[in-house]
């Protein structure tokens, strides 16, 4: 059972808003954003691209439905603060297994319940992405903003997020009984696995495991790198394709990475999500730049220019490419944002290479986008094919 603590959340222009602790109740140093998704908490709090990051929930209810053994994106969470409006800490759910709470307490991401987060999400939209701090409701205030002034968010998050160890990635969830007890996978319409040869080598930025899943699923086998791996070391696993993965901060930020896809473009057909997507852009020669307060939620619509459809997407970013980079890169955009025209999608057909700004994998959130694994597995059955033919 929660034992209330009073607590307060100060941002770095002054402004606080008091509450009530759960989670880690030590103080705790971010910078603060926001998302709208009404469901997916676990796995927002399970994101590795919330890496030193507090998050705003606007649903106003978290925590309903606890925290289950399955659907966490990652083996360790790294996010640093959730901030809600009402925290439940009795869920219902034939799921859970733990509440919300004592997951946070566990990997020391503190929590904040009692305020007016739609307000807070507000502010952070008109002012900006800033850094803030969850501290104790008897802190001075003066002095907390002076220490916020005087805190750096740290600019090694993809090395603290990305696999230390080179692994060949099994869905850890293959064969279990999903998604009710008792319901086999072909009973719930989920297909079974058929392996199709294609090898992957995925970089692993700080990968969502449920990318993974997705090209498991679709027959890949995957072979999962650091984020600073060469490309010789890529190269000797002799694969089909080429994934980077999403992951948190600045992307300019990894230059190994940038390094490694300039040595590997035109050789392999190349997919990217997320920073994956910023990283593709920058080998090009294109430049990103830091949103306002960036892109977070489950109902984010992107057009897709070669279709001239709209999807509605999954969306978890700070930072965007500028479109008017892309000139004499051979990078075209693919995919626009309908709510600020942000390029959400690049491509360079000569070489095989594509990318998108949004996380079609979901997890949580729609599913519009998933074609974008079939397309990347095309694309290297067609370079296989042309490479037989040659």
């Amino acid at each position: 059972m929660l034992k209330p603590v009073n607590k307060k959340l100060v941002l770095e222009d002054g402004s606080v808003y008091q509450g009530i602790g759960f989670g880690y109740t030590e103080d705790k140093f971010f910078e603060i954003v926001f998302n709208t998704s009404m469901v997916g908490y676990q796995e927002i709090i399970s994101d590795p691209s919330y890496t030193y990051q507090g998050v705003v929930m606007t649903y106003p209810i978290i925590g309903n439905y606890g925290i289950n053994d399955d659907d966490y994106e990652t083996g360790r969470p790294s996010i640093s603060a959730m901030i809600v409006r009402d925290y439940c800490d009795y869920p219902s759910n034939f799921r859970y297994s733990n509440t919300l709470s004592e997951v946070m307490e566990k990997y020391e991401i503190a929590g904040l319940y009692g305020l007016d987060t739609r307000k807070l999400a507000r502010h952070i939209r008109d002012n900006g992405c800033m850094k803030a701090c969850i501290v104790s409701i008897d802190a001075s205030t003066e002095d907390t903003v002076n220490k916020l002034k005087a805190y750096e968010v740290p600019r090694d998050a993809v090395s603290k997020v990305s696999t230390k160890e080179i692994y060949d990635y099994v869905d850890d969830q293959e064969g279990k009984a999903m998604p009710f007890p008792g319901c086999t996978n072909i009973q719930a319409g989920i297909p079974e696995r058929v392996a199709n040869g294609l090898k992957v080598v995925a970089i692993d930025c700080g990968m969502k495991k449920n990318i993974l899943r997705c090209l498991y699923k679709k027959g890949c086998d995957i072979t999962v790198v650091p984020f600073d791996t060469p490309a010789d070391k890529i190269a000797a696993y002799n694969p089909d394709g080429i994934f980077i993965s999403n992951g948190p901060g600045d992307p300019e930020d990894v230059t190994a990475t940038i390094a490694t896809i300039k040595n590997l473009i035109g050789k392999y057909p190349i997919f990217g999500i997320c920073l994956g997507h910023q990283i593709i852009s920058l080998a090009y020669g294109a430049k990103t730049y830091k949103l306002k307060f960036g892109h977070r939620g489950g109902n984010h619509p992107v057009k897709n220019l070669k279709k001239n459809l709209v999807e509605i997407t999954s969306q978890n970013h700070s930072y965007a490419v500028k479109d008017d980079s892309l000139d004499g890169t051979g990078l075209t955009a693919t995919h626009i944002n309908l709510l600020d025209n942000t390029i959400e999608g690049v491509e360079c057909t000569k070489d095989t290479v594509f990318s998108v700004q949004y996380h079609p994998e979901s997890a949580p959130g729609p599913q519009d986008s998933s074609y974008l694994f079939e397309e990347f597995i095309d694309n290297m059955n067609k370079t296989r094919e042309d490479k037989a033919n040659a």
